[in-house]
């Protein structure tokens, strides 16, 4: 996902793991003997393929109160995202996520009118908790509307890995506070969890008020314990890097215990050599303090790892059978490609395509965006996934 600007968030990690923050995955909670209510779907088993394959597309997301990031987004641009999506990933759904209902709704529509499976998640980052919910009403409302009056499914995901951009479960008033506590401050991990589970079940009851579909969240694998008997769908956002695929069986394996479809909602890594390594913390390779965002360090950009991680971890979630995975993402229109290695700011984007603009300096200059390695990859492999 777009990560905020700011703290190394391997070093949270690390002290996390340190301080058994790593729990195993809905250790909290008990799986329920059913599934909840709307829930239905079976759980994916090994060696049956996915079902979804898709890419997150995030269509703008405002981290704390205030304007959308100023960045070129037009509803002629979106259409030409998703016909690349559609026809050049060949992929068979989309997450449609971000902070302006206006655009969730457009693109949503263009996806659907495509036969694309949606799963349509709210992004408000930072904002007070009630704004957060207020938010996530209209977008249920808005997926009920959209899940009544077309053809393929419409998933509600309720939110993303509140934990971290929620205020009120972790002290601190923004994301960069609360990861400094977590990384720094001592903290009752059970408290934490507790808080996080009260918030997820408000946003369930809202979500349920309005949109009567199947509904899932995304949860940070091994930092967010999720009572899954809310869902209908296990969500999981899951970036770890493991050499043998059985490890990732293994850290997979207790998302089955709740009987419920299990998806990949983010995976991918960035664009630099060692990339697949660091998973989600790739954005941190950029100062994004400077006036002109630099690079650190002598990183050397390597599309061709990124496609490589892309297409191995593609396999490892065929192979489980998960009930759909989604790559994030489609593209980064806040990290420009430039020849010049300091500030190809595209080595920190998770995207599948590079954006290039006029201006590189100017967030609101025309752009045009190129394929990378990975692009091709993905399209190979859906290709032959859907030929089979």
């Amino acid at each position: 996902m777009t990560q905020p600007r700011t703290t190394h968030r391997a070093d949270f990690l690390r002290r996390a793991a340190a301080l058994g923050l790593l729990a195993v995955a809905g250790s909290a909670v008990t799986p329920g003997a059913a599934t909840a209510a709307g829930g239905r779907g079976v759980p994916g088993r090994a060696g049956r393929g996915l079902t979804y394959r898709g890419v997150v597309y995030d269509t703008g997301t405002s981290h704390g109160p205030g304007h959308l990031p100023p960045e070129v987004w037009t509803a002629a641009l979106m259409r030409t995202d998703l016909r690349a999506i559609d026809r050049g990933l060949h992929c068979n759904a989309v997450m449609v996520c971000g902070s302006d209902l206006d655009r969730l709704e457009l693109t949503s529509r263009e996806a659907l009118r495509r036969g694309l499976h949606v799963t349509l998640q709210p992004r408000l980052f930072d904002h007070p908790q009630a704004e957060i919910l207020a938010h996530l009403a209209r977008t249920a409302r808005l997926a009920e509307q959209l899940r009544t009056s077309h053809q393929p499914e419409v998933v509600l995901a309720v939110g993303c890995e509140y934990i971290l951009f929620a205020p009120g479960i972790v002290p601190g008033a923004t994301f960069f506070d609360r990861m400094q506590h977590l990384i720094e401050g001592q903290f009752d991990y059970p408290a934490i969890v507790r808080r996080l589970n009260d918030f997820v079940r408000e946003a369930v009851a809202v979500a349920r008020a309005h949109f009567h579909g199947r509904i899932t969240y995304g949860a940070a694998a091994g930092l967010e314990e999720i009572d899954w008997n809310l869902f209908d769908i296990v969500g999981v956002n899951y970036y770890a890097f493991h050499r043998d695929p059985r490890d990732h069986t293994r850290e997979l394996a207790p998302f089955r215990r709740w009987n419920k479809p299990v998806t990949i909602l983010e995976f991918g890594c960035c664009t630099f050599r060692g990339a697949a390594e660091r998973g989600g913390d790739g954005w941190s390779v950029v100062d994004w303090d400077k006036p002109v965002p630099e690079v650190k360090g002598d990183l050397q950009r390597d599309e061709q790892e990124q496609a490589e991680h892309i297409a191995n971890m593609l396999g490892v979630f065929e192979r489980e059978g998960f009930h759909g995975a989604w790559l994030y993402g489609f593209i980064a229109r806040d990290s420009p490609h430039s020849p010049h290695p300091r500030y190809d700011l595209d080595m920190a984007s998770f995207s599948v395509v590079k954006v290039i603009r006029r201006d590189h300096e100017d967030p609101a200059s025309p752009y045009h965006w190129e394929p990378k390695r990975s692009f091709y990859a993905v399209a190979r492999h859906n290709r032959a996934a859907r030929g089979r």
